[in-house]
């Protein structure tokens, strides 16, 4: 198996074998780009410099050091703070030299940079130099210089890269080799992180007994959620925990259990929340982060599914508990989160995001989006969401018997349990856990109760009849149908009373 930094480097040696002079490195790790450049050259006949603006210019090998001295003269490397500076002394630069501009992105803003990385172009050329551009991942070339610099993008590591820095520390820790199962269960921990943190964790988690691996779960949660607009849900239920909803925990089932499976779920809840504004917003923010998300589902055919019910019909709580219930992480995918004031930034936030997305599936990702009304949602996103869109009504009786059963144990009530005619399971649970709270009865819990069904009725049967016929059934399978003059279903209160 190839490892991830393979494409990146072949990429790389094919721009140096046609002189491109400009080169823009979108990197989690700066210095595992450096390094990886540093191995895809010839070192004894390159010279390698790397500058940026705490430490100057700085030579990365004998010829680096002597190229820095023979533009620079008595000038002391590290006076050079300036990009305008380095791109203006270097461009005398000697054939094949390599010189690294450390985030780059943090000074094209100004008009002198970009001149000045553009004027380097025809020169370079001519010599065999390259520029590089160390920036992170998501940025976007000024307008001036998207059309004569290369992008590459160095990829988070894989797990043949993993593995290898799981067994380089366990050998340096003089413990051996880990054993496979060990060692995949360190991979998956780790996957999606940079080239350091990821040694830096597992180095951190590891001790003489072994590799902690629910540590290193935990530290991957946190490096995740530093990027804006993620989280990893935390929450241990999973379908057993959740009543009704037959239908769809069947197919979720079936897919976590067959061919390809996903590696990981992403959340993004009241999806038509999120995308509100698409096509709309006079800054063209939210319209250009939908189109990324579109562009990018569509290019790794990422696969996704819709619920659509009333509030507290079970939508989160299915797609959070399947996660759990295939053993993979949940990340919780927030597009409000990402956007920002700063011309770009939302863009950047949002590719960043994706990137770490990417890293994690392992380019198998289930999308599972909820929302409270489609109608809103832009047609072309709905059509990524390729598994199709699934109805959630409110529970019937015999899925009300389930889920009493199932919060009465999680919080230690009995007695008999309230009228729930139209109630959903997060009021039930919500009746459990008054009951266990105050110490009251069941019924006398249901007293603070007030349905959705009745302080919601006809938004609930407006989404009844638009969803009718033309969803499938959280509950039942097939399509969902609804009859507005079908006779209610019986209580489950009342089953339990008749036997029925």
């Amino acid at each position: 198996m190839p490892r991830s930094s393979d494409n990146f480097v072949q990429q790389f040696r094919a721009g140096r074998r046609v002189s491109t002079p400009i080169l823009n490195i979108r990197t989690p790790d700066p210095a595992s780009s450096i390094a990886l450049v540093t191995n895809a050259v010839k070192p004894e006949t390159t010279p390698l410099v790397l500058w940026d603006t705490m430490r100057g210019l700085i030579g990365l090998n004998e010829l680096g050091r002597e190229e820095i001295s023979r533009l620079l003269g008595e000038t002391s490397p590290s006076a050079v703070i300036s990009p305008v500076e380095v791109l203006t002394s270097f461009f005398r630069a000697a054939e094949d030299t390599v010189l690294f501009l450390s985030n780059a992105h943090r000074f094209w803003a100004d008009p002198a940079v970009i001149q000045g990385i553009w004027n380097v172009r025809d020169v370079f050329k001519a010599q065999g130099a390259m520029l590089i551009l160390l920036t992170i991942p998501g940025v976007t070339l000024p307008p001036e210089l998207a059309q004569d610099v290369l992008t590459l993008y160095e990829p988070l590591p894989g797990p043949q890269d993993l593995e290898r820095i799981v067994f380089e520390l366990y050998r340096s820790a003089d413990l051996g080799a880990p054993d496979i199962e060990m060692t995949k269960k360190a991979v998956d921990a780790l996957i999606g992180l940079a080239t350091f943190p990821a040694e830096q964790s597992t180095a951190m988690c590891l001790h003489r007994e072994g590799l902690d691996v629910r540590a290193l779960w935990e530290r991957k949660r946190q490096a995740i959620e530093e990027i804006p607009g993620l989280s990893v849900w935390g929450g241990q239920e999973t379908f057993d925990d959740i009543g009704g909803c037959e239908n769809v925990k069947r197919f979720l089932r079936a897919l976590i259990a067959g061919v390809e499976p996903p590696r990981v779920i992403v959340f993004c809840d009241e999806i038509e929340k999120a995308f509100a504004g698409t096509g709309t917003d006079t800054s063209g923010t939210k319209t250009e982060m939908t189109g990324t998300i579109l562009s990018w589902m569509e290019d790794r055919e990422a696969d996704g599914v819709i619920f659509i019910g009333p509030p507290g019909a079970a939508k989160s709580a299915i797609a959070k508990g399947t996660g759990n219930t295939a053993g993979i992480p949940t990340i919780a995918f927030d597009l409000s989160a990402m956007q920002n004031s700063l011309i770009g930034a939302s863009g950047e936030r949002l590719r960043a995001a994706l990137a770490v997305i990417e890293a994690v599936s392992q380019g198998r990702s289930l999308w599972i989006a909820t929302c409270n009304a489609i109608t809103n949602l832009p047609p072309e996103l709905r059509r990524r969401f390729r598994l199709g869109t699934y109805f959630f009504d409110l529970p019937t009786a015999d899925e009300r018997l389930q889920i009493w059963e199932i919060y009465k144990a999680k919080y230690s009530v009995s007695g008999e349990s309230p009228a729930d005619d139209g109630w959903t399971g997060a009021e039930i649970k919500e009746c459990c856990r008054k009951a266990y709270r105050l110490r009251i009865p069941l019924t006398e819990a249901a007293q603070y109760t007030v349905p959705v069904s009745r302080s919601s009725a006809e938004q609930i049967k407006a989404l009844r009849q638009m969803a009718s016929g033309k969803f499938l059934s959280a509950s039942t399978p097939g399509i969902y149908t609804w009859d507005e003059n079908a006779p209610a279903p019986i209580s489950s209160r009342r089953l339990r009373a008749t036997g029925d």
